[in-house]
């Protein structure tokens, strides 16, 4: 494609094994206010455990005004490697359970670069990078993830959508979620996520050529793991594992779906058309 950065892999790759360690006090305040935005009425509290994924929401990167790009994400360099492609998105991720953080306590995060690969795609080139985190509290692990960042070039003009995964239609667990420019703006402010393209809709349609507001893919798995503790309330979450496939906007109704299997359970989210947006696939312990 014309206009392509140049990617050196080799310098990027130089980011490997690069660590960092926070600690942070995990105060009730923002699983009360993520609760909310859920419509949960029973919000974790002081000494409780915090249902997963909320650990989203704490050890939150904070940068200045002066270290924040155009698109509201932190400017390239620092902990992450500087790849030169502009669109960057949360694609997928991991998550094993091996006992839960509790509200009001200090827990610490260690975040290590895993790896950096470089693919093409139809629309140019990706660069995937893999960040394994660590979490514990009182001395022991808690929660390990993997998350998995890619990076790709942006559109010069609008362009479809590709043809959607139809979504299956034996699903068990079932409910209907209306996304919106608050609930989109909250989330955002919750995991002090600075990207436009989830709150500012003349930049998410002029800049980066999207059809309305992107929900953010966090907070689709979030639904998710919430739509499965609603319907499995006296069990706790083992391992979970995430992939977007399609991305999801404030104007389309969502559905949030599962089917319970041996052990735990396929979660996926349909759009209007019936499309999968992002699967999902947990287990119990």
């Amino acid at each position: 494609m014309s206009g392509t950065p140049t990617i050196d892999l080799d310098h990027l790759r130089q980011w490997v094994g690069r660590s960092e360690t926070r600690e942070q006090h995990l105060d009730p305040f923002p699983a009360r206010a993520l609760a909310g935005l859920l419509d949960r009425a029973d919000a974790p509290g002081e000494g409780d455990a915090l249902p997963l994924p909320w650990h989203w929401l704490y050890f939150l990167d904070a940068p200045s005004r002066e270290g924040t790009g155009a698109d509201g994400h932190p400017k390239r360099g620092g902990f992450l490697p500087p790849v030169p492609l502009p669109r960057r998105m949360w694609a997928a991720g991991e998550l094993t359970v091996h006992r839960p953080l509790r509200l009001g306590r200090v827990a610490g995060k260690t975040s290590t670069v895993r790896s950096v690969d470089l693919k093409q795609g139809k629309a140019g080139a990706l660069v995937f990078v893999t960040v394994a985190h660590a979490l514990s509290q009182d001395g022991e692990a808690c929660i390990d993830e993997l998350q998995h960042i890619v990076y790709r070039e942006a559109p010069t003009a609008p362009t479809p959508l590709p043809p959607g995964e139809a979504a299956p239609a034996d699903a068990t667990w079932q409910r209907a979620v209306q996304p919106d420019p608050v609930m989109l703006f909250r989330f955002s402010a919750l995991t002090y996520n600075g990207h436009r393209i989830h709150y500012d809709r003349d930049y998410a349609t002029r800049e980066e050529f999207y059809p309305a507001l992107v929900v953010h893919g966090p907070l689709l798995a979030t639904l998710l793991l919430d739509l499965a503790a609603r319907e499995k309330t006296d069990a706790a979450v083992a391992h979970f594992g995430f992939r977007a496939q399609r991305p999801a906007f404030d104007t389309d109704a969502l559905r949030l779906c599962g089917r319970p299997d041996d052990g735990g359970a396929a979660l996926w989210t349909a759009d209007p058309s019936g499309a999968i947006g992002m699967t999902a696939q947990l287990r119990w312990r």
